[in-house]
């Protein structure tokens, strides 16, 4: 296994820009994953990390070496792709082996080589069976093993799960997972799912438009995004645009769709009367409860002094999800969610009026679709 580095990594085709000046550090042994929408050139950053793709500008390192003009055969990196691409007139050992045929090494040799790796991601049993036999999720694995078979340094997954349907896949994110664990090899995944990158990911580096966003832990990204991209793209949020009414020692005192002031205790410098903001208020903060029979007015709890903490909304949709229910609640013109596990009791309808409440420390405020007190990357 090694580590790896790109520095000021950029890929042109013509006038179109897919990778601008990339910068990212893997270490040795680490299961990093390349997380963004499509066409945000996290692929097109392993194939010029694989040798695939050579760069317009910059530098690819592998341990202490510059390969960034090598070409891939010379590189001891391995790639699995979303296609299986499997020999059909091979069997699944000699599919596994071949990779090491094609190195030289002896036939005794390759056959042991093989059946280990091919043990290590539970195949084993189908070493003489034929690959078109194989289900989907089996030849993932044998694609897989054929790719750990040669003992690279570094391995290149681009998207290997995405042909696989939601059970097997998430079945297969925990094997991978397994795997990485029990070999001496540095992962780079490319995916578009955020569930994949977290299930997986020692780290997280998101990309956007060819640019890396955030480097870190996945509970880190979450909990501490730097970006309004990271902040939407991670998860479902309720974005709310706000304007700033004044800046006080406490916080940010603003103006948001909900018709309503609210403050939040955020840094505030660079921002100042007038300016617009989107506040994000994430469904799991929420708590939410029928509006009293007493005629419906907030009690004292649901305001801490001054600062608005709690507003009445009023159910508008309840969508079932399977393990979940999320309902739909509109606030003065502006509709927002929260989601609740169907086995938690609730007799929440269309139709009633609630109380939405939430930590105002809970919430993240970005300006310019800057995290405030927190940009940059």
């Amino acid at each position: 296994m090694a580590s790896v580095t790109l520095a000021n990594l950029t890929k042109e085709y013509g006038d179109l820009t897919a990778v601008d000046g990339l910068d990212l550090d893997i270490d040795d042994g680490e299961l990093l994953c390349l997380l963004g929408p499509s066409g945000c050139g996290k692929s097109t950053t392993l194939r010029m990390l694989g040798g695939l793709e050579t760069p317009t500008s910059g530098e690819v390192h592998i341990g202490d070496e510059r390969v960034t003009d090598q070409p891939p055969y010379d590189r001891n990196t391995s790639m699995v792709f979303q296609s299986w691409a499997l020999f059909p007139q091979k069997t699944v050992l000699e599919n596994v082996a071949f990779g090491l045929k094609m190195d030289g090494v002896d036939e005794e040799e390759r056959v042991e080589r093989a059946r280990e790796v091919l043990e290590i991601v539970e195949m084993g049993e189908f070493a003489d069976a034929d690959p078109g036999d194989l289900s989907g999720g089996q030849k993932q694995r044998v694609a897989l093993a054929r790719s750990l078979a040669i003992e690279p340094d570094v391995l290149l997954l681009d998207e290997p799960l995405s042909n696989l349907d939601k059970r097997l896949r998430e079945q297969m994110q925990l094997e991978l997972r397994n795997i990485h664990d029990g070999v001496e090899t540095t992962f780079v995944h490319v995916t578009h799912d955020q569930n994949e990158a977290f299930t997986l990911a020692d780290s997280i580096a998101i990309m956007n438009d060819g640019e890396i966003e955030q480097v870190g832990e996945p509970r880190e990204i979450y909990d501490d995004p730097v970006s309004l991209f990271v902040e939407e793209f991670l998860g479902d949020t309720n974005l709310v645009d706000a304007t700033v009414e004044e800046t006080v020692e406490e916080g940010i005192v603003a103006t948001t769709e909900f018709d309503e002031q609210i403050q939040v205790p955020t840094p505030n410098d660079g921002v100042a009367a007038g300016d617009p903001l989107t506040i994000s208020f994430r469904p799991e903060e929420f708590d939410v409860s029928r509006v009293a029979t007493d005629g419906g007015q907030l009690t004292e709890s649901a305001a801490h002094g001054d600062v608005t903490t709690a507003l009445e909304g009023t159910i508008t949709d309840v969508l079932y999800r399977g393990s979940s229910v999320r309902f739909y609640i509109e606030i003065g013109g502006t509709s927002v969610f929260f989601e609740q596990s169907v086995g938690d009791e609730t007799d929440l309808e269309v139709g009633d009026p609630v109380v939405v409440s939430w930590d105002p420390e809970d919430l993240l405020v970005f300006s310019e679709g800057e995290r405030l007190g927190r940009g940059g990357t």
